[in-house]
């Protein structure tokens, strides 16, 4: 079982997804940040409205957490149509999409996220649908097969991805709108701040937004979970006022340090350089060595330390860079240190 941390990307619960979205911005107006993505998706809405016709099936791509689900829902407020979500791990039969497409109406939004994860058999069913809006359905089998050609109302489907390398060529080429999703700035993530605390009725200063957008790693959902642990804190030790203080005092309790980074990150760049002389080393030896699924290190902990420049790639594998060793207060060794084996002994810091 994946450990839960307050910085990871993902959902951590039910709850927590049904309290963000009592946060998403109902409109593109409201919404924070992506600046480019939002003016082409804008305009696009704009021009399928004067049209009236369905918007183009939308791709959007990038990490988890920076607000792919609450575009969609944006989609179908703006397009003033139901939205269905589903996700691709969770259709396995053709039959369960077919119940999904047959009771979508004119205009609708079909919302998959993590489409990439789709069956085979499941995406090969969504290619008519998406190029001509009809299925075939099989009903019977062997010589008393007959195939049942259902036509469908004309709907957007909306897909999210965290990895749009895997998704296939086929099912990458039937949709018409690729928006990709990128960290956002300190900047936005103090607006988003503001504002989650304006709807959470929480007394949030400016140093004390900026201080807990500095540490939510370029997105929006750590940052409202960072500020959802600082409110409490500071309702039981501060009034409920929250202040720079008060912020970085409540996410050094949580564990968080001024650069967003938790024990975890800490251990994986401690592990590059104090176990492997720095690196280069494979991702499945760091896995080993941290006792941690590869996919989470991949997913969930290098994205950010690449961003902020604490290591690097290369072909031989992972290697930090020196401001990892600033970080860790470490000097860092020298060409021929690197060679030599390590001594474990030394403190860190």
């Amino acid at each position: 079982m994946p450990r839960e941390r307050l910085v990871s990307p993902e959902l951590i619960s039910k709850e927590e997804e049904n309290f963000n979205r009592s946060l998403r911005p109902p409109t593109l107006h409201e919404y924070v940040g992506q600046r480019k993505v939002v003016e082409k998706l804008t305009i696009a809405l704009q021009a399928a409205r004067q049209r009236g016709e369905s918007l183009e099936h939308v791709l959007f791509y990038g990490p988890p957490g920076l607000g792919k689900t609450t575009l969609a829902y944006i989609i179908a407020n703006a397009m003033g149509s139901k939205i269905t979500t589903t996700s691709g791990p969770a259709l396995e039969r053709t039959g369960d999409l077919m119940g999904i497409l047959t009771n979508l109406g004119e205009g609708d939004i079909l919302f998959i996220d993590e489409i990439h994860r789709l069956p085979a058999n499941i995406e090969e069913f969504l290619y008519p649908a998406m190029e001509d809006f009809k299925v075939d359905f099989v009903v019977d089998k062997g010589m008393f097969a007959r195939t049942i050609n259902v036509p469908l109302k004309r709907f957007t489907l909306v897909g999210a991805t965290t990895r749009a390398g895997s998704l296939s060529a086929p099912l990458r080429n039937r949709f018409g709108l690729f928006y990709h999703l990128e960290f956002y700035t300190v900047e936005d993530l103090h607006q988003i701040v503001l504002r989650s605390a304006r709807i959470l009725s929480a007394q949030v200063d400016d140093a004390g937004a900026t201080e807990i957008a500095r540490r939510a790693r370029g997105t929006p959902r750590i940052a409202n979970r960072l500020l959802r642990r600082v409110r409490d804190f500071a309702e039981v030790k501060a009034r409920g006022e929250i202040n720079t203080g008060v912020a970085g005092e409540a996410l050094k309790l949580e564990g968080v340090d001024d650069q967003g980074l938790d024990d975890l990150d800490r251990n994986f760049l401690s592990t590059i350089i104090r176990i492997y002389n720095g690196g280069p080393v494979g991702v499945e030896a760091l896995a080993a060595t941290l006792n941690e699924e590869v996919d989470t290190l991949v997913d969930m902990v290098e994205p950010y330390l690449l961003q902020q420049g604490f290591i690097g790639r290369t072909k031989s594998g992972r290697k930090a860079n020196e401001s990892a060793y600033k970080l860790l207060g470490i000097k860092p060794l020298s060409r021929v240190e690197r060679t030599l084996p390590y001594d474990k002994s030394e403190p860190i810091g």
